[in-house]
């Protein structure tokens, strides 16, 4: 009986020891896909997440601040507009169009 329980601490300690081995070979092939994939996306030319980010911001001010500049050259030519149309009544407006009023 003391042979067969020898025999199973044997196993036990060859079945840990195997464990162990390929717990390291999977951190050496973790590491090895690593590099290769960083190899590959540095070939890519890609930009990391946190200027993709930074520029996206800087392109949604950028968007925004256009947005309130069409807005606000809109209410200049609305206003100019409005002022035209204020003055179109008057003779000199119908005398450059062509139109010719009353004749008294």
């Amino acid at each position: 009986m003391a042979a067969n329980n020898r025999l199973f601490e044997d196993f036990a300690r060859v079945a840990q020891g195997a464990a162990g081995a390929f717990v390291g070979l999977r951190d050496e092939l973790e590491a090895r896909v690593k590099d290769q994939v960083d190899r590959v996306l540095s070939r890519m030319n890609l930009v990391r997440r946190e200027e993709f980010e930074a520029v996206q911001a800087m392109a949604a001010k950028a968007r925004r601040e256009q947005e309130a500049l069409g807005a606000r050259l809109d209410a200049l030519e609305g206003r100019k507009a409005g002022g035209a149309s204020r003055k179109s009544g008057s003779k000199g407006a119908r005398r450059r169009a062509g139109v010719r009023g009353k004749s008294r």
